[in-house]
């Protein structure tokens, strides 16, 4: 199997993506190693779990050392991006190099801002947020690794998370374990517009998919996505699995704006705001083209994440 040779190192092995990692390179490869603070994790059997500050140089090389592919998966404090995620990446991309590793750079859809059509891999970097510009900077400084030769890394980029272990995203608590609980569900923006949603364990599967190939590095790759629908749409079709019955509120534009003159967490919400207002879809033809349609059905997904938040509450 192409690339299944070798140790596979998570960064971020806490994240509902590393964890999701995890599970999926684990029927694919014989050694794994997760990578989060503390070392402490629910794991599977036969997972390494090592304890390291990834944005110490020192550390990420200690734990890459042996690495075949590194996923970068590390995520940072949302309301201090600008001052702590470079310097993480900077890192995990000296740490790869270091190794000799193939480095696979999980990443988001800020740095495109707002869009008047789908997005695709060459839309320009018209993010004007503290978020967007970090995440465009960074997506800058893996792709620069890679073309000066220091490293052979790719981007890939998904829409908003949901799935089992997803529980800090616009769908996880708010939604999914709001409805099982039976307590309002609070959205933001037009609920009525289209929105492109990722499943964790399809975005899992990207991942692995470009680290086990050699002509896909040097490129940003969209992971593909069940059909966008409205995030109404979306919460309906939790609520008939759950079979719950929650109020559905909206924050009005003023609230969100005043909470986030005195709340620092909301002024964060409130800077991407744009994203839930208008269509916000992904294309992700290109990924199509090379790997297949690799898409687990909308319903499948939403059933196997309730099933999990079950798990939580019980």
């Amino acid at each position: 199997m192409p690339g299944s040779e070798g140790l596979h190192v998570v960064i971020g092995s806490s994240s509902g993506l590393g964890a999701a990692l995890i599970r999926a390179l684990l029927k694919r490869v014989a050694r794994v190693r997760g990578v989060n603070r503390d070392g402490q994790a629910d794991v599977p059997l036969g997972v390494e779990l090592v304890a390291a500050d990834a944005s110490d140089p020192d550390e990420a090389k200690r734990v890459c050392e042996g690495a075949a592919v590194v996923y970068h998966c590390a995520n940072a404090l949302y309301t201090d991006w600008p001052r702590l995620f470079p310097p993480l990446t900077d890192s995990i991309i000296e740490a790869a190099a270091a190794a000799g590793a193939k480095l696979v750079f999980a990443d988001n859809l800020y740095m495109y801002g707002p869009v008047s059509e789908a997005m695709h891999e060459e839309l320009p970097e018209a993010g004007t947020g503290s978020k967007g510009k970090v995440r465009a900077q960074m997506a800058r400084d893996v792709l620069l690794a890679h073309r000066s030769g220091k490293v052979r890394a790719a981007i890939a980029r998904a829409s908003d998370f949901f799935g089992p272990g997803v529980k800090n995203s616009a769908l996880g608590d708010r939604v999914f374990g709001a409805a099982l609980k039976g307590t309002p569900i609070d959205l933001l923006g037009d609920i009525d517009t289209p929105h492109t949603y990722t499943f964790i364990d399809d975005f899992a599967r990207v991942l692995i998919a470009l680290g086990e190939r050699d002509d896909v590095f040097g490129e940003i790759w969209h992971a593909p996505n069940a059909p966008a629908i409205s995030t109404r749409q979306f919460v309906q079709k939790v609520l008939e699995v759950t079979k719950t019955e929650p109020k559905v509120r909206v924050a009005p534009k003023f609230v969100v704006s005043l909470m986030a003159l005195f709340n620092p967490m909301m002024r964060e919400i409130n800077e991407v705001r744009y994203q839930f207002e208008a269509p916000f879809v992904v294309d992700h033809s290109k990924y199509e083209r090379k790997f297949g349609s690799q898409v687990t059905p909308l319903n499948d997904a939403i059933e196997q994440t309730v099933a999990w938040f079950r798990t939580q509450s019980s």
